[in-house]
C-alpha cells in the first residue's frame, strides 16, 4: 500500500505534504521523530504546513505516536494488523530505535471494578538484535 492509497482509504484529501509524510514512515523500518521526518520530507512546507498534516494523519489513525520518556516520542506508521488492536512497542538502549512489535500479544489486564480502560501502552526498554551482534 502507498501513500495514495492510505489516503483514499481514510477519505482524505492528498496533499504532497501529507503524502511525503506517509512514504517516509512507509520506507521506515522503525519508529521516526516528528523532526527526523521533517527533515527527511522534501517540499518546502512551513511548519503549520507540516504540523497541521502530522495533525491529521495522527487523528485518522495513519500513524500512531509512541511516548518513549518525557523528552522523546517518536511516530509510526499504523499496518492493518495495528487497527484496532493495542500492540507493544520496543526501544533499544544502545541504538535508540523504537519498533512495533506485532508478535508480542498484548496481555488481558485486569483492572478493579468501574475501571475502563480507553487505551494501554508497553513499551519494553533492552538490547536490538541488531546491536547484540
Amino acid at each position: 500500500m502507498n501513500a495514495i492509497d492510505i489516503l483514499n482509504n481514510h477519505y482524505l484529501k492528498r496533499t504532497s505534504c501529507r503524502e511525503g509524510i506517509i512514504e517516509i514512515m512507509l520506507n521506515a523500518n522503525k519508529a521516526l521523530s516528528e523532526t527526523e521526518i521533517r527533515d527527511a520530507l522534501t517540499g518546502n512546507y512551513d511548519r503549520t504546513t507540516f504540523y497541521r498534516s502530522f495533525k491529521t494523519l495522527e487523528e485518522h489513525k495513519i500513524i500512531h505516536k509512541i511516548v518513549v520518556d518525557n523528552l522523546v516520542v517518536k511516530y509510526a506508521i499504523d499496518k492493518p494488523a495495528h487497527q484496532n488492536k493495542e500492540h507493544v512497542h520496543f526501544c533499544c538502549n544502545v541504538c535508540h530505535t523504537v519498533q512495533c512489535v506485532d508478535t508480542v500479544n498484548v496481555l488481558d489486564i485486569k483492572l478493579p471494578d468501574g475501571y475502563t480502560p480507553t487505551e494501554i501502552e508497553i513499551l519494553i526498554k533492552g538490547t536490538c538484535a541488531d546491536c547484540k551482534k
